[in-house]
């Protein structure tokens, strides 16, 4: 990338930097004044997640915009927090381009690192030895794991860090035999009529599959989305061939509707 580039870039977000300012300040926009840090987490999850779905979708114009919309999300944040004198935008520029060179040493320090695999393994022990400066070593491992978290993000940093840690299955099939012995014991909470306890054994069983998914090396979240988007698409066409014949769902039955699923299901 050219040095006029990283000009322009650097020029577009200080803009972006202005605007966030004037929306804040005294006779600026009414709404933007009034929000807080807490009002403003849950656009940031959304734009999240909107990010996320254009990825999914290959929508490249579309996840151009949305890369756009979460980082405003950082300036809104970087703003306020200026406002009350706890941190401007530049310092938290000047963090991640720390931590980027810092824990990047086979890049930046002349170290060695032939795989991915070496690249994540020095990476962790950085993060920890950071950790330990900054006073967290002694801190409970899984307690640097987000409760804030969506629960099957939460569950893949648990299983993660524990494995991590030398508490995991020696091998894949290992984490079958655990499922299987999962879905026995949803089955007897099942027949026992007892809700609590279906409750408990399903997220057991969702927590070993979070496992499986790790081991297989696939991530557990990007999985579903797909299998969403599949469901989605399937089942829209299931029920756009029932408009074209002039009925409406209920107005079907499970054959007909389980013919077109499978007609959608052979188009892809």
């Amino acid at each position: 990338m050219s040095s006029e580039s990283h000009s322009s870039a650097g020029q577009k977000f200080q803009k972006l930097v202005e605007i966030m300012a004037r929306l804040r300040a005294p006779g600026g926009c009414p709404w933007d004044r009034e929000q807080t840090f807490d009002t403003i987490k849950p656009y940031t999850i959304e734009e999240t997640y909107e990010v996320l779905d254009a990825i999914d979708r290959r929508d490249w114009a579309h996840l151009s915009e949305e890369l756009g919309d979460l980082l405003l999300q950082c300036v809104f944040f970087a703003q306020m927090a200026a406002e009350e004198n706890l941190f401007r935008i530049d310092d938290s520029l000047d963090a991640i381009n720390d931590k980027l060179i810092r824990r990047h040493p086979h890049i930046f320090a002349g170290a060695v690192a032939d795989s991915a695999e070496d690249v994540k393994k020095r990476w962790d022990e950085i993060k920890a030895e950071e950790k330990k400066k900054q006073g967290d070593g002694d801190k409970l491992l899984l307690e640097g794991v987000s409760r804030a978290l969506p629960a099957l993000v939460e569950a893949q940093q648990i299983a993660s860090r524990a494995a991590g840690a030398g508490f995991d299955w020696d091998h894949v099939d290992r984490v079958f035999d655990k499922m299987q012995e999962e879905l026995d014991e949803l089955a007897r909470a099942r027949q026992s009529g007892d809700q609590a306890a279906v409750e408990d054994e399903m997220g057991d069983l969702l927590f070993v599959l979070v496992n499986v998914a790790r081991f297989l090396k696939v991530d557990p979240e990007q999985a579903l989305r797909r299998t969403n988007a599949k469901f989605r698409q399937r089942f829209g066409y299931v029920e756009t061939q029932l408009r074209e014949r002039g009925k409406r769902l209920p107005d079907s039955n499970l054959d007909e509707m389980e013919a077109l699923w499978q007609e959608a299901k052979r188009a892809e």
